[in-house]
């Protein structure tokens, strides 16, 4: 979590140039772009669409800061793209984002790391679903190899994998705060203009599907929320030739604003919580994760490292109907359930030593989907992400259900919003 480097108080009053962006119809909207929503995926989006000549792009956010909600709150793992199915957003997202986001890092010397992973079977069932994610990603062409037990044993004793275990070589971590920064400062260097503390309430699509977008944003202060909010007096109204929707975990009150009531959306959220582990001992130098388990709507209770070496399990999941509530999990059984998947794979760990640190919270498009992949086309976790370009309301780009790897595929995400929106 982060404060923005500018001050946006004045920025709705700004009237900009007429541009045009996807016909030879000259506008007068005040933006070319407005980008609701100011995570890291919306960050992205922002970014690479400013980066149009003539362009200018107004990113809108709920919150004082950028990258609140969804985006500070995971495991900041970039993915390799091993569980997500044939034909799906996740899988060609994650992979094209995980090489953008390792060049970008580079290039901006965001602080990350190429770790790897260890995924670790226990069971013959697991090991089953362990072959299914190696077949998967030699088909894909994501680098994946088995460890024998000597080579386990030298170079993480620590770690149990009594029937088999997987290494991912391209997994990594990322600061993603660091990253949010850099790409929020691209964006803002490029031009563009961030409105903090600005909650829609109220969106018009242009008549006849030609024209402006009008929306309304509540002025800081205001505790209307996406839910439950209607326009007022005091709103301001701004235009855009075009409205991307990118507002997480409030993505489809968004949707629901716009489109018409056959299309609305339910929310349906998973939260999870992260556990902090002090102690030096056991402690791997690598990232991992149990075997995927079919109907679980996560990855499982894992263990990952931050840029700092700290290591983190989690996140487990529970599926909740409020997204706002972002304290640990208090359940004192989830809590016995998630010591004893770490133990599974750390058996030397000291359970007193483990404690609730922070939650995060998810945005699914179902309640404990089964519509999509865990590697070689299974079918077990969550469903793809909705990106698409809404029937009858040109200039609008939804995207909805926007999880894991959303923070992995971020870069990926704005060049096909860019795609979707100029080519």
């Amino acid at each position: 979590m982060f404060a923005s480097s500018r001050a946006v108080k004045a920025i709705f009053r700004h009237r900009v140039q007429s541009r045009n962006f996807t016909s030879s119809i000259r506008r007068n909207a005040d933006f070319t772009h407005a980008v609701v929503g100011g995570g890291a995926i919306g960050l992205a989006i922002a970014r690479r669409l400013q980066q149009v000549e003539g362009a200018q792009v107004v990113l809108i956010e709920k919150h004082g800061m950028v990258g609140s909600e969804t985006s500070s709150r995971n495991s900041e793992v970039i993915h390799a793209g091993l569980y997500y199915g044939h034909n799906t957003l996740k899988t060609q997202l994650c992979v094209e984002g995980k090489h953008m986001m390792y060049e970008y890092c580079d290039r901006r010397a965001v602080p990350h790391m190429n770790c790897g992973k260890w995924i670790v079977a226990q069971t013959d069932d697991q090991l089953h679903a362990l072959k299914g994610v190696h077949d998967f990603a030699k088909e894909i062409g994501v680098p994946i190899r088995w460890i024998g037990p000597e080579e386990a044993q030298a170079r993480e004793p620590d770690v149990r994998c009594q029937a088999g275990a997987l290494e991912s070589p391209s997994t990594g971590i990322v600061d993603s705060h660091t990253y949010m920064q850099a790409l929020h400062a691209d964006f803002e260097e490029a031009g563009g203009d961030t409105a903090l503390a600005s909650t829609v309430t109220r969106i018009e699509a242009p008549p006849s599907g030609s024209g402006d977008w009008k929306i309304w944003t509540a002025p800081p202060g205001s505790t209307q929320t996406h839910e439950t909010s209607a326009a007022s007096e005091d709103d301001v109204v701004v235009t855009a030739e075009s409205i991307i929707n990118s507002a997480g975990l409030y993505a489809h009150g968004i949707n629901n604003m716009i489109l018409p009531p056959e299309r609305h959306r339910t929310p349906y959220y998973a939260k999870g919580t992260y556990y902090s582990y002090p102690k030096s001992r056991p402690k791997p130098n690598t990232l991992i994760y149990p075997a995927p388990v079919p109907g679980h709507g996560g990855l499982g209770t894992h263990l990952t490292l931050d840029m700092a070496g700290r290591i983190r399990f989690g996140p487990d999941v529970e599926w909740v109907t409020n997204p706002h509530d972002l304290a640990p999990s208090g359940d004192s059984a989830r809590f016995a359930a998630a010591l004893q998947d770490i133990q599974s794979y750390l058996p030397g760990i000291d359970v007193e030593a483990v404690a609730p640190d922070y939650a995060g919270i998810r945005p699914k498009l179902a309640p404990k989907e089964s519509s999509s992949s865990s590697g070689g086309g299974k079918k077990v976790t969550s469903s793809d992400f909705y990106i698409r370009r809404e029937e009858g309301f040109p200039g609008f780009v939804n995207l909805l259900g926007m999880e894991s790897p959303g923070l992995t595929s971020s870069l990926a995400v704005g060049e096909l919003v860019f795609r979707m929106l100029y080519r």
